[in-house]
């Protein structure tokens, strides 16, 4: 299982959000920034391939949460969205955050 961190810290806006995104999970270029490209990048076979799954590990979110906090909502709902795509399969998607005293359904922290 691959493991990366989507650092967050900083992060204020859903731009910085999607440049966090495409640095930190290598999406290709063709990524467009946008809440269904995230999830079609999330849900890509070839993003995904050989890799034996993901563990995304999500720190500093908090900032973000408290500037846009419906922003953070939709980030959350595509990621618990492209995890349940993966769940039955063998290369599964696993989404983490950490420093939450309470997991986010889809997701564990």
């Amino acid at each position: 299982m691959t493991v990366v961190t989507l650092e967050l810290h900083g992060v204020t806006d859903k731009a910085a959000f999607m440049d966090r995104c495409a640095r930190s999970l290598h999406f290709p270029e063709w990524f467009g920034r946008n809440w269904d490209a995230l999830f079609d990048c999330l849900t890509d076979p070839d993003w995904m391939q050989g890799r034996g799954g993901w563990l995304v590990r999500v720190s500093g979110w908090q900032g973000y949460e408290a500037a846009a906090p419906e922003q953070w909502r939709t980030a959350l709902a595509v990621f618990t969205d492209a995890a349940e795509r993966w769940r039955d399969t063998a290369t599964p998607l696993r989404i983490e955050l950490t420093g939450q005293a309470h997991p986010t359904p889809g997701t564990s922290g």
